[in-house]
């Protein structure tokens, strides 16, 4: 069987699923980099090609692959839960808070064959926030790989963590800048921020930042994955979250989670880490403190979490008869 699948970007959960997908399936990988209709006749002969169309995320692109399929009488699973099902005003986020985007996106995923949000927060914004069709849904949680076996013997530091791109949207959703803020109140901890700088923000983060603040830019995944070994808490101080991919890696390195209760967080931590009450500052630090002075059993209760409720072998395994019930059909 042949697999269409499109994707807006090179994230680490559509390369996820790529791979998942071709260990049971020919795929035929499309990175969606320009809008339709510049890439009108590579939408049609790749769902032409195929036998069925496998998206992520609802926008112009899945919309185009997803009606095409229709046309042709070809079934089509569509991912969804992150921007394509928030209503954020106060983060700037989300299709559905209205206009052309809000329209396209409900137009995916009331097309599509199958809905498939990854966490139940996802799940919950789809149909509340889109009106997306409850009997197209089948919420299957995202796998996370685990590069890191059995807890290694790293020695831990006094390191809080955060990964994201450092953009202007991020200083507030994904909690930059609170969390940069926070690093004055704890001067002998370093406060780390990964991520890839997007544009202007990191001047600004910059210029609040105390002196154990560390920005790093983009790093390669091998020293990503060192940040996570070496680093004893992660933090999340989201405004929205659908999944939490960061958190879960950090977690499996045996990193305490801190975060807040945004979103699928509070799924993916459970009871292996700390919850602040609020994104702002003090907050952070203090929740931040308290991870600091954990127990190894919380790392480990953390791993464990990931490796028991995350596993990549069960996504597999769920997208596998999910395509096949639909293409029976």
């Amino acid at each position: 069987m042949r697999i269409f699948f499109v994707h807006t970007g090179n994230e680490t959960f559509t390369k996820i699923d790529r791979d998942l997908l071709s260990k049971s399936f020919e795929v035929e990988d499309f990175h969606a980099a320009k809008k339709f209709p510049a890439e009108f006749l590579k939408y049609w002969r790749g769902v032409k090609q195929c036998d069925a169309v496998f998206c992520w995320f609802a926008s112009w692109n899945s919309l185009w692959a997803i009606l095409f399929a229709r046309l042709m009488g070809k079934k089509s699973m569509l991912v969804i839960g992150g921007y394509d099902v928030a209503n954020l005003p106060e983060a700037d986020y989300g299709h559905q808070r209205g206009g052309l985007k809000k329209w396209v996106s409900r137009a995916a995923m009331k097309s599509a064959d199958v809905l498939l949000p990854f966490s139940q927060h996802s799940q919950r914004e789809a149909e509340m926030n889109a009106k997306a069709p409850a009997h197209k849904i089948q919420m299957v949680y995202i796998g996370v790989p685990d590069p890191f076996g059995d807890l290694l013997q790293t020695k831990k530091e006094r390191i809080a963590l955060t990964v994201g791109n450092v953009e202007f949207p991020n200083l507030k959703r994904k909690g930059l800048e609170p969390f940069v803020q926070a690093a004055a109140y704890l001067p002998d901890v370093k406060f780390i921020v990964v991520g890839k700088w997007a544009d202007g923000a990191i001047e600004y983060l910059k210029s609040i930042a105390s002196p154990n603040v560390i920005f790093t830019g983009r790093v390669s995944d091998e020293e990503l994955l060192d940040h996570y070994r070496r680093a004893s808490v992660y933090v999340q101080a989201s405004l929205h979250e659908g999944f939490g991919l960061s958190v879960a890696e950090a977690m499996l390195a045996g990193s305490i989670p801190v975060v807040t209760r945004a979103g699928s967080l509070p799924e993916v931590v459970g009871e292996c880490g700390y919850f602040s009450p609020s994104s702002e500052p003090m907050d952070i630090k203090n929740a931040v403190e308290l991870a600091l002075n954990s127990s190894s059993v919380l790392r480990e209760e953390a791993r464990l979490r990931v490796l028991t409720y995350f596993p990549m072998q069960r996504r597999r395994q769920a997208l596998e008869q999910i395509i096949q019930s639909i293409m029976e059909k």
